[in-house]
């Protein structure tokens, strides 16, 4: 009972004297640890919890030792992170690129499938951001954080209807009729359309439905089509 008591108070010393250190190191590592995670923060991050819940589940561990490295481990934060400032090509061998996957309202079929996000993700993080409508973005980039940027269309940039004095009609909402070469025929149903309506529809523009990669309808019943290998779309390079 005397060992077990003691070895309680080991561990309640521990996280007296180690969650105020791991404050002290975090704080030293800047802001842009504790927020946007970057992957080379995000590790040092999974490192430092790793090391304080060692120290404490584990009173056979010199808490000495566990002090000294997490010193460490943001003395390298740190370092890393003056390097990446002094050094482009490093920042960019430790983090991710940022990567545009809408562009002209065209979903990017291949830069999606680079960095494995399905349509899905990208709608919602539309969606996060008050659009509703992909058509809407000029471009869309997932940032090296894994967040959404967007640049909306200069002609559906924020007016409201109360400006110019008018009232409210439909909203600008668009929903997925085709998604990776399946059907939604619950949406089809919601707008009374079928099949032959999406037929025709592709028809007139001289798109076959196998070349079709996300596809969607809104209350005006007008068809938005992101193809699977879209042409003569200009991709900006996004850097740091």
């Amino acid at each position: 009972m005397d060992e077990t008591l003691k070895d309680l108070l080991i561990v309640l010393g521990r996280v007296i004297t180690i969650l105020p250190l791991l404050l002290l190191v975090t704080i030293f590592m800047g802001k842009r640890a504790i927020g946007e995670l970057p992957i080379f923060d995000f590790l040092i991050i999974i490192t430092l919890g790793s090391l304080v819940g060692a120290d404490i589940a584990d009173p056979s561990i010199e808490h000495l030792f566990t002090a000294v490295a997490l010193v460490a481990v943001a003395l390298l934060q740190r370092g890393a992170a003056k390097l990446k400032i002094m050094n482009r090509k490093i920042g960019r061998w430790i983090t991710f690129e940022p990567t545009v996957v809408v562009q002209d309202g065209q979903l990017l079929n291949k830069n999606l499938k680079r960095i494995r996000y399905s349509i899905d993700n990208i709608l919602q993080l539309l969606r996060e951001k008050d659009i509703f409508d992909v058509a809407e973005v000029q471009t869309a980039i997932i940032e090296s954080d894994g967040s959404l940027s967007v640049l909306k269309k200069s002609e559906k940039k924020a007016l409201t209807l109360e400006d110019l004095g008018m009232s409210g009609g439909q909203p600008a909402l668009a929903l997925p009729v085709i998604m990776e070469g399946d059907i939604n025929q619950n949406i089809l149903r919601y707008f009374s359309l079928n099949e032959g309506w999406l037929e025709e529809q592709l028809e007139k523009r001289g798109i076959k439905f196998e070349n079709v990669f996300f596809a969607t309808v809104n209350h005006d019943l007008e068809l938005h089509i992101s193809l699977k290998n879209a042409e003569g779309l200009v991709v900006p390079r996004v850097f740091h």
